[in-house]
């Protein structure tokens, strides 16, 4: 849209990508297309339901399952009402998704009968949900049921409610994933994540042409923000996933030609070692943007040589940025966009910091504060939990530890929390997995601070291998100490099939340190 005057609304938005793209196709969903016109009277219709039964302006309204068409039907009909949108992570289990149902007080829920094993209804049924007043089952004849209502709402009601929309109101209240405590409600508004959204699909190249694999969870900000809302903003063709299944994304890569595929680098690192990859083309792929606490030189060389990307940028975000801070642009050196996360996006300012708050010299590691558009509104009912993240001078601090160059561009070395000392020295573990990357036998690292009476802790190693290695643990430590500092080095390697991983594709290294003999 960057000829078009950029919408502060989520409605409007909507209804210019219905006025600019029309009958362009916007989703294919399995056996389902629809295009932006459809999508735009497919959103009011829900819209209407929601008015029809009694959902209104500040109302919160929750989702709870896997990338399909309904799920951005719902979403956006609550938005075009002012209504927030809570998404539940579906890997939830029913006492966690009460959790934050009960936290948020949704009046509504969207999820569906089941998925990968989990039977939400039942345990829902479990659970106690005062505020909640009605449960409707996505892609079944309850959710026909609930649309059925939209025909007792004139039209006039909803353009009413879309007129009241303002910028400034929240357009969604996602909640962190919980792991210093209980998760808390991230508040962002309508017109900050659509700038954020435009910023940066116009800096990643997003183009209305593209076919988009959307293989991140729309729970998550990367698979909603960077994902379906960005699709919406340039008008490009979206392709959501349920669920990550490495021979069926290579399928539709093929079949499709899909040319753009952002996630995490765990997604790659899948493709790339999947024995069955050579079979199929894959020569469609164009664009891909990848970021996590560090993402291994090595990836990104082998994304290009192997995988045929000709454009892969790296980014930096959180969810109480609206999912972004830093980015890399094409026009970045190659060596600078495979070993930092760019950065900050125009309007957005961003330091690293000692622990008294004084910002260290360019090469310093320091926690990470951002300060601009992009910072959320606040937690949700929780002034006390807003006050300690966010300072009274409007900065953020994201608990992440960062080096900045002169240039300003970041590199992530680890969060604050992941950080461990060994006989003095601090260590983070994404620095050791880098290294570990580029040992050719290893597919996958993660390292964690293991208790030890002399230094205090020590680095272990989780390793998964590359098909047909048979590296060793002797081996990996032996290359460790030929090429990193001695207190770095992991003194002990544990080989794995797979990294636990979250539905956001992250290396879940709680449950790392919950392993027998961890």
């Amino acid at each position: 849209m960057s000829d078009q005057i950029l919408p502060q609304t989520m409605p409007q938005l909507l209804a210019q990508a219905a006025a600019v793209h029309g009958e362009r196709p916007y989703i294919r969903d399995g056996e389902r297309s629809i295009d932006f016109l459809q999508l735009d009277a497919s959103r009011r219709r829900v819209a209407r339901a929601m008015l029809a039964h009694g959902l209104r302006h500040g109302d919160r309204v929750a989702i709870w399952a896997p990338n399909r068409l309904e799920w951005i039907l719902a979403a956006t009909g609550a938005q075009s009402i002012g209504a927030i949108m809570v998404p539940l992570n579906t890997r939830l289990k029913g006492a966690e998704a009460a959790y934050i149902l009960n936290r948020s007080g949704a009046r509504l829920l969207f999820t569906v009968g089941s998925f990968a094993g989990n039977d939400y209804p039942a345990m829902l049924a479990e659970q106690s949900l005062p505020a909640l007043e009605r449960t409707v089952l996505l892609g079944e004849a309850d959710w026909d049921d609930f649309l059925a209502a939209a025909d007792t709402v004139e039209p006039a009601a909803l353009e009413a409610a879309e007129a009241a929309v303002r910028p400034d109101d929240t357009l969604d209240l996602m909640f962190t994933s919980g792991t210093t405590g209980k998760p808390k409600g991230v508040m962002t508004s309508h017109a900050q994540n659509i700038r954020v959204f435009d910023t940066w699909s116009r800096t990643v190249g997003l183009r209305a042409e593209d076919n988009y694999l959307v293989i991140n969870p729309f729970f998550h900000t990367f698979g909603y923000k960077a994902g379906w809302l960005a699709s919406l903003i340039r008008g490009a063709r979206i392709f959501p996933v349920p669920a990550f299944e490495v021979l069926e994304v290579l399928r539709c890569i093929q079949f499709e030609r899909i040319t753009m595929l952002p996630g995490p680098p765990t997604v790659y690192q899948t493709l790339l070692a999947h024995p069955d990859r050579a079979s199929y083309d894959l020569s469609s792929l164009r664009l891909a943007v990848t970021g996590a606490a560090s993402v291994p030189v090595e990836l990104i060389r082998r994304m290009r040589s192997e995988l045929g990307f000709s454009t892969v940028l790296t980014a930096y975000g959180l969810t109480e940025t609206c999912g972004v801070v830093t980015i890399t642009a094409a026009s970045d050196e190659p060596e600078l966009i495979a070993t930092t996360a760019g950065r900050a996006m125009p309007g957005v300012e961003v330091e690293c910091v000692s622990p008294s708050g004084v910002v260290v010299p360019p090469g310093e590691p320091g926690e990470v504060r951002v300060r601009g558009y992009n910072v959320m509104q606040g937690y949700f009912d929780d002034t006390a939990a807003t006050a300690e993240t966010i300072t009274p001078e409007g900065w953020l601090m994201t608990g992440d530890i960062g080096v900045m160059n002169e240039a300003g561009y970041l590199r992530i070395t680890d969060r604050i929390k992941d950080m461990f000392i060994v006989g003095g020295f601090n260590v983070y573990p994404a620095e050791i997995e880098n290294l570990l990357c580029s040992l050719g036998a290893v597919a996958q690292a993660a390292v964690i601070g293991v208790p030890d009476e002399r230094m205090g802790e020590i680095a272990k190693a989780f390793i998964v291998r590359r098909p047909g290695s048979e590296l060793s643990a002797d081996e990996v430590i032996a290359w460790s100490r030929r090429n990193m500092a001695n207190y770095k080095v992991p003194r002990s390697v544990e080989f794995l099939d797979a990294l636990p991983l979250n539905a956001a594709g992250k290396v879940l290294k709680t449950a790392l340190r919950e392993r027998p003999g961890a």
